[in-house]
C-alpha cells in the first residue's frame, strides 16, 4: 500500500513537472514569436521610412533640375515668340509694300514706280532691323533666258534707285524669276501688265 502511494506521488510529481515545463515552453515560444513580430514590424517601418526619404530626395532633385531648366525654357519661348512676332510683322509690312510695274520689254522706272520706291526707302530708313530681297518678274512672252536677264535688270534698277535714296546696299539683294512666277496666270494684256513687276520681300535681320 505504501509503495502504491509512493508510486502515485512520484507519478504526480512527474505530471506536475511536465505541465510546468510545457507551460514554460509555451510562454517562451509566445515571447519569441512576439519578439520576432516586433523586429519584423520595426524593420518594415524602417524600410518604409527609408523609401519615403529616398523618394523625397529624388523629388527634390527633380525639382531642382526642373527649376534650373526653367530659365532656359522660358528664354527659348521668348525667343520663339519674338521671332514669330517679327516674322508676322514683316508679313504685315510686306502686304502694304507694293510692287512696281514696268512697260513691255523695259526695265526703266516709271514715275509712279519712283514714288512707290521713295515710300519704301523712308520705311526702311526707320526700320533698320529689316533686310529686303527685290524680285524681278516678267510676263510670259520671250524665252526663259531672256526673261531671267530682263527680270534681273528690273530688280537691279530698283535697288540702284533705293541706294540713291540712302538705303544701305548691304541690306538688299536682288533675284530674278523671269516668267516662272506670274502673279496672274492669264494670257491677256491685263495679266501680262501685272506680271511685269518688282516684288519686295522683307525679313528681320538675324
Amino acid at each position: 500500500m505504501k509503495r502504491r502511494l509512493a508510486l502515485a506521488g512520484i507519478i504526480g510529481l512527474i505530471v506536475c513537472f511536465s505541465v510546468v515545463s510545457m507551460t514554460g515552453c509555451a510562454k517562451k515560444t509566445v515571447v519569441k514569436e512576439e519578439a520576432a513580430t516586433a523586429e519584423q514590424k520595426a524593420a518594415a517601418e524602417g524600410k518604409a521610412a527609408a523609401d519615403k526619404k529616398e523618394g523625397a530626395l529624388k523629388d527634390e532633385a527633380a525639382k531642382g533640375v526642373s527649376e534650373a531648366e526653367k530659365p532656359l525654357t522660358d528664354m527659348a519661348a521668348r525667343e520663339q515668340a519674338a521671332s514669330g512676332a517679327a516674322m508676322e510683322g514683316a508679313a504685315k509690312v510686306e502686304a502694304t509694300f507694293g510692287d512696281i510695274n514696268f512697260d513691255f520689254d523695259k526695265y526703266s522706272l516709271r514715275p509712279e514706280a519712283r514714288d512707290i520706291l521713295k515710300g519704301h526707302a523712308a520705311w526702311i530708313a526707320k526700320n533698320k532691323d529689316y533686310k529686303m530681297v527685290i524680285e524681278g518678274h516678267c510676263d510670259e512672252r520671250g524665252t526663259t533666258e531672256y526673261n531671267l536677264a530682263l527680270g534681273e535688270r528690273r530688280a537691279a534698277e530698283a535697288m540702284k534707285y533705293l541706294v540713291g535714296l540712302g538705303v544701305d546696299a548691304k541690306r538688299m539683294k536682288t533675284i530674278s524669276y523671269g516668267k516662272e512666277m506670274p502673279l496672274d496666270p492669264g494670257h491677256t494684256e491685263e495679266a501680262w501688265a501685272k506680271n511685269r513687276r518688282d516684288h519686295f520681300v522683307l525679313t528681320p535681320k538675324k
